[in-house]
């Protein structure tokens, strides 16, 4: 089972059953506590670390129905797997209706519970990553409009947006200590701009080359870098054993407003003690796309108050909260709100089509057949469709396979990369485009696609926006889909008892 899974409470007043079951999980890692009456199982259930439970519906002082309630009603949250004989097939299509997980027949069979079990374990934990990932994304929204308030209202409006940028990443990511660097004029060097929880004055810190070490790495390539453990990491192990990092992870960002790299936005030692992840790059990444644009904007207008906030697609912002935040955090409520699992994707990229005027909008992932990409989903607007499936290495959609980079054209025909057969949807008809990464463990598995109405001007900050949140989607389908894999084991396992040594009976 995966580490960290949460706990399973098993609920039968049997002990025979309580030991047999606890038996079978403990062997594949799952951590079990017991209770043996409907007391004990609410008691128990209270506790947050508790995700799945096993709830028999005899029970010695209330019916498991009634227990089911009152957990449903308690802990939402909860996956519930019912068991009971095959006299008690009333109470089980009950306990479905009512919305159990699964349920198990006595006597039980080792495998159908471990694949039973792991499901709800793997549901649960889905779900809490969802909720979890809405909450941080309405909390970064709070952050962005406090950061553009600041910049706003300070004397030096430069200088306070670089202060607040830095604020605003410890908060994202959690982070004790962050920094800001800005290229100099020369292109050569980073300068620290501005720092939060380091114990060394700003003018004290050195200047970081361009290539060199870390920032400077992020800045040449223009692409973000997570850092889980140093010491293992091979771009930078060599000055790690110089003892070049007070911290074994870390983040880093480039400032990106559309042209070259300017500076780099920096994390490290997130306040858990645990490696910074995926989801904190993500929410980073919806953060440097705003810091970028304002630091970008200021330094054009020379001017030392900071420009008001940057608009999505030349839409007004809500007052509230940051246009890009809601755009993500749009988009997984429409996935947490659909509830059949195969089709979040398409109501992903729905809400995304809808909230951008796009049409179509769409995921192609890299498929068996080397060198090709098939469409993975698609929102349906029942307007236009995207190609079924796309070459890897041609046209600007090939760049962003291979390169990473966000391509935000209002006229991709005029881009000389640009491929006719490759760089339209479904019909043919070039539109102005927005492609960008959509990216597991480091790699580029594929690419999303966005089509605009003629006279749209796609932001590639909405694009790094989507990126993020499309790729936390698509992790999760390939896990779902994976879990599908499972279902003809559990069936099979139904079908012939016998296949296993889990003849385990008893009253």
């Amino acid at each position: 089972m995966r580490k960290g899974s949460a706990r399973v409470l098993v609920v039968d007043d049997e002990r025979f059953f309580r030991e047999a079951i606890g038996d079978v999980l403990g062997e594949v890692g799952v951590d079990r506590v017991f209770a043996a009456t409907g007391a004990e199982a609410l008691e128990r259930a209270v506790d947050p670390e508790v995700g799945v439970v096993v709830l028999d519906i005899e029970l010695p002082d209330k019916s498991g129905l009634e227990v089911f309630r009152e957990l449903r009603d308690k802990r939402s949250d909860l996956r519930v797997i019912v068991l009971s004989a095959h006299s008690d097939q009333e109470y089980v299509l009950e306990a479905l209706r009512l919305g159990a997980f699964d349920y198990l027949a006595k006597p039980l069979h080792e495998e159908e519970l471990r694949l039973t079990v792991r499901r709800a374990l793997e549901s649960h934990r889905v779900a809490a990553d969802w909720a979890r990932l809405r909450g941080r994304l309405r909390d970064l929204g709070s952050t962005l409009t406090r950061m553009w308030e600041r910049a706003r209202g300070g004397e030096d409006g430069a200088l306070a947006l670089r202060e607040a940028a830095v604020e605003a990443a410890a908060e994202v990511a959690r982070a004790a200590r962050t920094s800001l660097l800005l290229v100099d004029e020369a292109g050569l060097e980073l300068k620290v701009a501005a720092a939060r929880g380091s114990d060394v004055p700003l003018e004290q810190l050195e200047p970081v080359s361009v290539g060199e070490g870390v920032a400077g790495w992020v800045l040449a390539r223009g692409r973000p870098v997570v850092v889980q453990d140093v010491a293992r990491d091979e771009r930078f192990r060599d000055r790690a054993r110089g003892g070049a990092y007070r911290s074994p992870s870390f983040a880093a960002l480039p400032l990106d407003a559309g042209e070259a790299p300017f500076g780099v936005l920096c994390a490290t030692e997130r306040d858990d003690g645990e490696a910074f992840d995926a989801e904190d790059v993500a929410l980073l990444q919806i953060l440097t796309a705003q810091v970028a644009q304002l630091l970008h904007a200021s330094r054009l207008a020379q001017r030392p108050a900071a420009p008001a906030p940057p608009a999505a697609l030349d839409a007004e912002p809500p007052e509230s909260e940051a246009p890009d935040a809601e755009l993500a955090r749009s988009i997984c409520d429409a996935m947490t709100a659909e509830l059949e699992s195969e089709n979040t994707l398409g109501r992903a990229l729905g809400e995304a089509a809808r909230l951008l005027g796009a049409s179509p909008v769409s995921i192609h992932l890299a498929g068996e057949e080397e060198g090709g990409l098939a469409r993975l989903a698609e929102g349906e607007d029942g307007l236009r469709g995207d190609r079924v499936a796309l070459p890897a290495s041609r046209g600007l959609t090939g760049t962003v396979l291979e390169s990473g980079q966000i391509v935000a054209c209002a006229d991709p025909a005029a881009d000389p990369r640009f491929d006719a057969e490759v760089d339209t949807p479904e019909d043919g008809q070039a539109s102005p485009l927005l492609c960008g990464p959509v990216r597991f463990r480091g790699r580029n598995l594929g690419v999303f696609r966005a089509f605009f109405a003629a006279d749209a001007r796609p932001a590639a900050r909405i694009g790094e926006v989507l990126s993020a949140v499309l790729s936390a989607a698509v992790r999760e389908t390939l896990l779902y889909r994976s879990l599908i894999d499972s279902i003809e084991e559990l069936a099979q396992a139904r079908r012939d008892p016998s296949a296993s040594s889990g003849t385990r009976s008893g009253g």
